[in-house]
């Protein structure tokens, strides 16, 4: 008999080798039905799978993450089934579960192009092969078996992964006549997915390498229920409305250039006066809350990022090095602002009531992200971070933390999101390769983080294994108004930079005391979050930061001199104001410029000229009647006071 311990502690006795399924069936039937996959001793595994030593397990069904990433990785192979059977020799690269759904990256071989078109006859085959209930079976294999087996199938990328494993660690599924080099977890059966739709198809070199072949990348999503897949394709019609790319466009906020190059945005008046606004926002939070601004170059010497540690492990991740006319010059692009502001702070000692010192700086860096992985401006190479550093005291160190989520805060009250929450990402004391520093340093950062979070009243999640390399983090997830979640904003705890750097301050004790770094940026990147904020808001940006916050619509010729009349009065009164004074009937002056996202719609002809008004139509809420243009002034200054008062 083996003792299993279940998430409320109870312990139950069941014969040695029970799976999850019998567990769960002993539990409660309903739920047996419901179950898609187990973790045993923290490790995701299948639900059939024997459990031989005791355990605490935790099931899982739909509503769990690890319920959706069996269930979709298993897709992934009824779908890799599905292909097999289509088109006979094509060959497997990957086929992961992710956020929303699946993916494999396949070779169809033979000179065979797989497109949109033919999405329709895979979704049929893969229906087809599921109503056959086959179940997902695991086999431990020896290396020199998983070779043979799939270099008799010509597959040169499973080859490839399996030259990499090592023998003792390999485990095949199967499932009706389909094979697969794969670690699992799956579902018991193929009957369970019930809905299935495959998305697009893209390309994608193999291992993301761009030197490699590009393979076929083919997306899907799948479902216990037709309804769920009903309510999923309504959302993703309106995120293709909410598209920040189609929006971003149509507004006039920003552009890409092929000439320019891949994932470097360029910000068109519009968007560079919005993000203007955005960072002129902060900047007067950063005021009040005793900020210093500071101004760092573009490229930084290698030596900086070998320092800080950064190279060493995101150095394949950033532009290569390059040189001056000097060869023994080797500069970086920046990919980061850390080391440049632990730099400022060295540039003159410290007294112990010279802290906490914070330094801030919209600072652009630049990253290398493969151009498949490129999207709009949620993925970019080059960015800009509303980052600031805070060298503190430890005694400081509560306090200040907690001043930052204040500042956090008071950004989403501007911008009206509601719906977030907040995970604390710490280490994984078993991987330590990962992470640089002491133990010693690590305790006392996620101690620090996790006093912090309580004190300010936090209701956050705990996650092992996501902390920055140099240290735990507080970020804080958005669920838009499609309830996807974004980070947005976050707040690291830094004691290993400091010993870098050799950073000091003097003590009142006259000795030398090693400061605390708090790295902070609550908008993350301006133009992932211009990008989260856009889809959001369908563009409709609050009125204080809408580009434009009113545009004058004359109803014939005879009304142009009066609306120029109201077109100065209001850009003078600092509301940002357009005129269309086009030769269109009003009716269509309104539409078109509905689509714009223009907050106010101020209609003028005759009648208004002769009282000194305007008719007001308000965004998505139609007519409302008529106002003298100072009190329709007084009345937006009002309302962005209202917004954004609160930081004064």
């Amino acid at each position: 008999m083996i003792k299993i311990t279940f998430p409320d502690q109870s312990v139950r006795e069941y014969k040695e080798g029970v799976s999850g399924m019998e567990i769960a069936r002993s539990l409660n039937k309903s739920l047996a039905k419901e179950v898609l996959s187990v973790t045993v001793n923290g490790e995701l595994t299948d639900i059939n799978r024997p459990i031989r030593k005791n355990a605490s397990i935790r099931l899982h069904k739909w509503d769990d993450p690890e319920g959706k990433h069996a269930f979709w990785h298993s897709s992934a192979h009824l779908m890799a089934e599905a292909l097999e059977a289509l088109y006979p020799g094509i060959k497997f690269g990957i086929g992961p579960a992710i956020e929303n759904g699946f993916y494999y990256d396949v070779d169809p071989g033979n000179g065979v192009v797989i497109t949109d078109t033919d999405l329709g006859k895979i979704e049929e085959k893969m229906k087809e092969l599921a109503r056959l209930n086959k179940p997902f079976k695991r086999r431990e294999v020896s290396k020199n078996q998983a070779m043979k087996l799939f270099t008799s199938k010509g597959d040169e990328y499973k080859q490839e992964l399996i030259g990499e494993l090592e023998d003792g660690e390999i485990s095949l599924y199967e499932q009706g006549n389909f094979v697969d080099l794969c670690r699992g977890p799956h579902l018991s059966d193929t009957e369970h997915i019930k809905a299935i739709k495959l998305l697009n198809v893209a390309g994608a070199y193999w291992r993301g390498d761009e030197t490699r072949k590009q393979l076929t990348r083919i997306y899907g999503i799948t479902f216990p229920r037709q309804k769920m897949l009903d309510e999923f394709l309504i959302m993703l019609e309106e995120a293709r409305k909410r598209d920040h790319r189609r929006i971003g466009k149509e507004m006039e906020l920003f552009a890409f250039s092929r000439k320019v190059g891949q994932g470097l945005p360029l910000w068109l008046p519009k968007g560079a006066q919005l993000r203007e606004r955005l960072e002129d926002f902060l900047k007067k939070v950063q005021v009040k809350y005793g900020y210093d601004p500071v101004m760092t170059p573009h490229i930084g010497q290698k030596e900086l990022w070998v320092t800080s540690g950064h190279y060493d492990k995101y150095g394949k991740d950033s532009f290569q090095p390059f040189h001056s006319p000097d060869e023994k010059e080797e500069f970086l692009l920046k990919p980061m602002n850390c080391p440049h502001h632990c730099e400022i702070y060295k540039s003159k000692p410290h007294s112990y009531k010279d802290l906490p010192l914070r330094l801030a700086e919209f600072g652009t860096v630049y990253r290398y992200e493969q151009s498949g992985e490129l999207h709009g401006l949620t993925r970019v190479r080059g960015f800009t971070q509303d980052d600031a550093h805070i060298y503190c005291r430890p005694d400081q160190l509560e306090e200040e933390f907690i001043k930052v989520i204040d500042i956090v805060f008071i950004i989403f009250r501007a911008l009206d999101f509601k719906d977030f929450f907040t995970q604390v990402s710490l280490h994984d004391p078993e991987d330590k390769k990962k992470y640089i520093g002491s133990d010693e340093n690590w305790e006392k950062a996620e101690k620090a983080i996790l006093k912090a979070c309580e004190k300010k009243g936090l209701d956050f999640k705990v996650v092992k294994g996501e902390a920055a390399f140099y240290g735990p983090k507080l970020d804080f997830m958005v669920n838009d108004a499609l309830g996807r979640k974004w980070q947005l904003g976050t707040i690291q705890v830094d004691y290993n930079l400091p010993e870098r750097f050799d950073l000091e301050y003097i003590g009142a004790d006259d000795k030398r005391h090693r400061p605390v770094m708090i790295h902070r940026a609550p908008f993350g990147s301006m133009e992932r979050f211009v990008a989260v904020l856009i889809e959001h808001t369908l563009g409709k940006f609050p009125l204080w930061l809408a580009p434009d916050q009113a545009i004058v619509l004359p109803v014939s010729e005879k009304s142009n001199d009066y609306a120029k009349k109201v077109f100065n009065f209001l850009n003078n009164y600092d509301i940002r104001t357009l005129i269309d004074d086009r030769n269109e009937k009003v009716g269509k002056k309104i539409r078109d410029n509905e689509l714009k996202k223009i907050p106010y719609l101020l209609i003028v002809g005759e009648k208004e000229a002769e009282n000194d008004t305007v008719a007001v139509r308000k965004q998505g809420e139609g007519d409302q009647g008529a106002m003298k243009i100072h009190d329709f002034a007084d009345m937006i200054k009002r309302k962005v006071k209202k917004q954004i008062d609160f930081i004064d």
